[in-house]
């Protein structure tokens, strides 16, 4: 059977299962054309059909995400993956990251991961899977995998993963044909977030996590109106995550004038 390649559509689905010289670039180094940002084209690697059917429709609820592709087995991802590498950078039918279960028909994870990176495969890969196995999760990183996230998770903590992931694409790249120390520390900073500590008693990490990815993503300034109109959650939740952010330096409040009565405050990502 070879992997379904459809074209992928708007919606919104079920809610079913991040030396000592100074930093200066070189003088020769040009920088990127601007232009529309392309959406990140996705092929999801799972055998059972309502997880793939899930994962898929949690990857088009996602800004800038596009789904590529499913395949059920390890040897249509290869297939898919093979035919997908003839495909120009900007091309319709390319494939910029796989979601890859560990546990396949056919092949493990692991053994689909080595096949790509060994045939060259220019792909990023975000392990999506139940396997707990520590040598696996090593096995994983090592084989260069971006992201391992643990089954069953929330749309949020999968909403985290794939925005840090936009991010880190979308600083990799603004880089011209040679970067900086800094900026490569920014890159990794971007897939991986520093641990912000235990939260206040109340707080959900996944809800902070939908709440911080409404600001990343937003080009203007949010109130807690409208984020909880956005994230379906009352007003005062949004105000509570909100101002959490703002209190740890990671969104800025201010007023937002020309309202009637009393101005209410706005939030903006600061990263």
């Amino acid at each position: 059977m070879s992997p379904r390649l459809p074209a992928d559509h708007a919606g919104t689905g079920p809610s079913m299962p991040d030396p000592l010289a100074p930093d200066v670039p070189a003088p020769d180094a040009a920088a990127p054309a601007s232009g529309p940002v392309p959406l990140i084209r996705v092929l999801v690697v799972e055998d059972e059909e309502i997880p793939a059917e899930a994962h898929a429709e949690y990857v088009r609820r996602v800004p800038g995400f596009a789904v590529a592709g499913i395949a059920r087995t390890g040897a249509e991802a290869i297939k898919a993956l093979r035919a997908a590498e003839k495909e120009p950078a900007d091309g319709p039918d390319r494939i910029d990251l796989v979601l890859l279960d560990m546990n396949l028909p056919d092949l493990h994870g692991l053994d689909v991961l080595r096949r790509a990176r060994g045939a060259g495969l220019p792909v990023d890969v975000i392990a999506i899977t139940a396997v707990r196995d520590v040598a696996v999760v090593r096995s994983a990183l090592s084989g260069g995998i971006t992201h391992y996230l643990i089954k069953p998770f929330t749309f949020s903590a999968f909403s985290t993963k794939l925005t840090a992931y936009a991010e880190y694409r979308r600083r990799l790249t603004e880089q011209a044909a040679t970067t900086t120390q800094t900026a490569v520390d920014k890159m990794f900073a971007a897939l991986r977030p520093a641990d912000v500590g235990p939260l206040p008693k109340g707080l959900s990490a996944d809800t902070l996590g939908a709440v911080a990815d409404l600001l990343k993503r937003s080009p203007v300034a949010v109130s807690a109106t409208e984020a909880a109109e956005e994230l379906a959650m009352s007003r005062i939740t949004a105000r509570r995550y909100l101002e959490y952010l703002a209190d740890q330096r990671s969104a800025e409040r201010s007023p937002r004038y020309g309202t009637r009565g009393r101005p209410e405050l706005e939030y903006r990502w600061k990263g």
